[in-house]
């Protein structure tokens, strides 16, 4: 293992998470990482099979005395959401992650850390691994592309799981047992452009927003961390008041469910639009730094003249795509009335991509009620058409809804009160957890999701704290040792 993880408890689960890190796996690409599940079942000459979509299900025998407990389930996902900043030289098709330790934390340089969910899929390597602990009949369950359609957790048919109780660790806070989430579903949008010559005599400037923290679109989005694309738009929006700009491309955002953290507008200007595009940045960067000034510290705002346009969005376009995406819905639609501080309903106004010839929007709505999310996904479509956009609603995914008669539940409880002296919390997470899938393709299944400390996770603030690493891992063997 590498000297970065010399020392960290517990060394298993680090020494997989270092292997593990220097296999690309972005979401739509994990051969390498179901190659090293594989390899670590085959060393152990353990049982595994893998179905038709890539999931990989390892079995391991009950130790010692065990032999008469249900079997139970580990669950994590072996992709990762693939992000770094403007200026970071880092390949995910090949390069691995430069892994750092930060007081106290383990942290990328620059990119996503893939401790969502590589930490949660290492404690299950490393219980396979070590036949010195205790536990019942064991399947630890490898999924894939969780991040980008959970087409792995959707993928899984009957019979392919024995085990009828499932510990899911693919949460992100120590000290709460998740027993419910968010549904969701994605509405893409495109459009057409209309492309028209560049006018003559102008110049052409590139606008950035960036510095934002971004986040992951589900558990951040109370947070209320600014969106790169609304931000940019709304500046561009006021400067089309008073003046005339044309659009030659427009970027934003990476992946549905990741806050957008940098945009970027090409625009075609006159002396004059120029002049007061200036104005505008030097009145805004003020005024976002107010508004944001509990969450955004790093905001930054640059226009730059570059290479001459040689043709741009037609008029009535250039003005649509700013106004639209400046009014579309984005971030939360309300709050939850059975549990306090619980985001219901949301939307993430999440990509724009300039085309060859098409514009390209994607949105991501999520809600533990199931008409809601059909209601929020609906206003942007609706938002969309009359902007002449062609829609289309897709990649739902099932809430998990809360059980809190589940026996699983009473003895991670009960664990973790005899453990630690203080009661767990019980929550229900604003995002989506496979549990949900998993639960309605296999009726019954009793379910619990938990994890360690992590903060940033789908971008590259992400960060897995080391010795809640080992807290978990350590109450994660001893909730074994109960069921």
């Amino acid at each position: 293992m590498s000297n970065v993880f010399d020392g960290l408890k517990p060394a298993l689960v680090w020494e997989h998470f270092y292997n593990i890190n220097q296999i690309p796996r972005c979401s739509k690409n994990e051969e390498g990482a179901r190659a090293y599940v594989k390899g670590v079942a085959d060393r152990l000459n353990l049982e595994y099979k893998e179905d038709a979509v890539g999931n990989i299900v390892v079995k391991k025998a009950a130790s010692a005395g065990m032999e008469n407990s249900p079997t139970v389930i580990l669950q994590g996902h072996v992709d990762m959401v693939c992000e770094k900043n403007k200026g970071t030289v880092h390949d995910f098709t090949k390069d691995p992650i430069k892994m750092l330790i930060d007081d106290g934390w383990v942290r990328a340089d620059g990119t996503t850390l893939g401790a969502d969910n590589a930490i949660g899929v290492c404690m299950g390597l490393a219980l396979l691994e070590d036949d010195s602990l205790a536990h019942p009949p064991l399947e630890v369950l490898c999924t894939i592309d969780e991040e980008t359609g959970m087409t792995g957790a959707m993928g899984l048919e009957p019979g392919f799981l024995d085990g009828k109780i499932m510990l899911n660790l693919d949460t992100e806070e120590e000290g709460a047992l998740y027993i419910g989430c968010a549904g969701g579903k994605h509405t893409i949008m495109t459009r057409k452009i209309d492309w028209q010559n560049a006018p003559s005599g102008q110049k052409t400037y590139s606008v950035k927003i960036k510095g934002l923290r971004g986040g992951h679109s589900g558990l951040n989005i109370v947070d209320q961390f600014g969106n790169a694309i609304k931000l940019l738009t709304r500046v561009i929006y006021k400067l089309g008041q008073t003046q005339k700009f044309s659009v030659a491309s427009i970027n934003g955002g990476t992946a549905h469910n990741a806050i957008p953290r940098e945009a970027e507008v090409t625009l075609v200007l006159d002396s004059a639009a120029h002049a007061e595009l200036e104005k505008l940045a030097a009145h805004f960067s003020p005024v976002f730094s107010d508004e944001f000034s509990a969450v955004e510290k790093d905001i930054s705002f640059a226009i730059e003249e570059v290479g001459a346009a040689d043709k741009v969005f037609s008029d009535d376009l250039s003005k649509t795509i700013i106004s639209f995406l400046y009014s579309i819905p984005h971030g939360v639609e309300a709050m939850s009335q059975a549990v306090e501080g619980l985001v219901e309903t949301s939307t993430n106004m999440a990509v724009v991509e300039t085309r060859e010839n098409e514009l390209y929007l994607l949105t991501s709505q999520r809600s533990s009620v199931a008409s809601s999310i059909l209601d929020i996904a609906d206003k942007v479509k609706a938002s969309a058409e009359l902007a002449g956009f062609d829609v289309e609603q897709g990649g739902g995914y099932p809430a998990w809804q809360p059980n809190p008669d589940s026996p699983l539940l009473k003895a991670c409880k009960e664990v973790y009160s005899k453990k630690y002296g203080e009661e767990a919390e019980i929550k229900a997470v604003h995002a989506g957890l496979e549990c949900g899938i998993i639960g309605e393709q296999f009726p019954g299944m009793d379910m619990i999701s938990l994890g360690p400390d992590i903060l940033g996770a789908h971008s590259p603030d992400e960060r897995v704290k080391i010795d809640s690493v080992n807290n978990v891992w350590e109450y994660l063997l001893d909730v074994l040792k109960a069921l």
